[in-house]
């Protein structure tokens, strides 16, 4: 198989980098020091299983691994982790492959003979249980073959468009694989539904303004340049009341 190693300290490149050449049966097709540079490699290398280290600074390897999983034909992915019974039971729990450091070459053949493409679901579930990242900090977007990452602080509102959703930010709009309903789950503590095709981040809320046929719309705070606040984000009556709230909230 072809292989991309990740991780932020050259010596454990390099000591991954040694047992796979070692072994023969594997191609490192590349190396990454983060979770940024993985995914730029990821898309020009195409390869089939990608060894991620876990902590690592800014993007860490379970939210490099959840945008992996954007990519047509996503790779397969093993982590790489110092002792955390944490992180490994939850791995365990959800037949995750890991391999400890100090890698051996015995368990690092083993998970990439075991390695497997993780669903987002299986990603978040890790997460939760483990506690290496709550939720990610980023949404990822394709363009012309390139991925973008969008800031989730800098997102004004996510809006359901067809089979995608459209995440209008702060320096304009993109489109996003991720459902609705994912992303309701995933930022519930920052975003709050508006109506059925709509989320919207609480901090951008600047005021709620009635409109003369009896509906209420969301004035954002700050739209943007390329955003004129333009979209349908009136407020549904079933909604209305849990807006009210988390506006109060803060």
């Amino acid at each position: 198989m072809n292989v991309l190693i990740v991780d932020d300290e050259a010596p454990a490149r390099d000591r991954l980098r040694q047992l796979l050449e070692d072994g023969g049966e594997h191609v490192v097709v590349g190396e990454a020091g983060n979770g940024r540079e993985a995914l730029e490699l990821a898309g020009k290398l195409n390869p089939d299983v990608v060894l991620l280290d876990i902590r690592m600074p800014g993007l860490d390897g379970v939210e490099t691994a959840h945008h992996l999983n954007s990519f047509d034909t996503p790779p397969a992915v093993v982590f790489t982790t110092a002792y955390d019974e944490y992180a490994i039971d939850a791995f365990d729990a959800n037949a995750i492959g890991y391999v400890l450091k100090p890698v051996r070459k015995e368990r690092l053949d083993k998970a990439l003979a075991q390695a497997a493409r993780l669903g987002h679901n299986v990603l978040g579930e890790v997460a939760r249980q483990s506690g290496i990242a709550e939720q990610r900090q980023h949404v990822c977007a394709r363009l012309q073959g390139e991925l973008k990452l969008i800031p989730v602080s800098e997102v004004h509102y996510f809006l359901a468009d067809q089979k995608y959703v459209c995440v209008a930010h702060k320096n304009g709009r993109d489109l996003i694989d991720d459902s609705l309903k994912s992303l309701e789950d995933e930022f519930a503590d920052t975003f709050v539904r508006i109506h059925r095709a709509a989320l919207v981040a609480v901090s951008s809320i600047g005021s709620l303004q009635k409109t003369e046929d009896g509906r209420t719309r969301v004035q954002l705070r700050d739209p943007g340049p390329d955003n004129n606040n333009g979209d349908d984000l009136f407020i549904s009556r079933r909604h209305l009341t849990d807006v009210k709230r988390r506006l109060r909230k803060g």
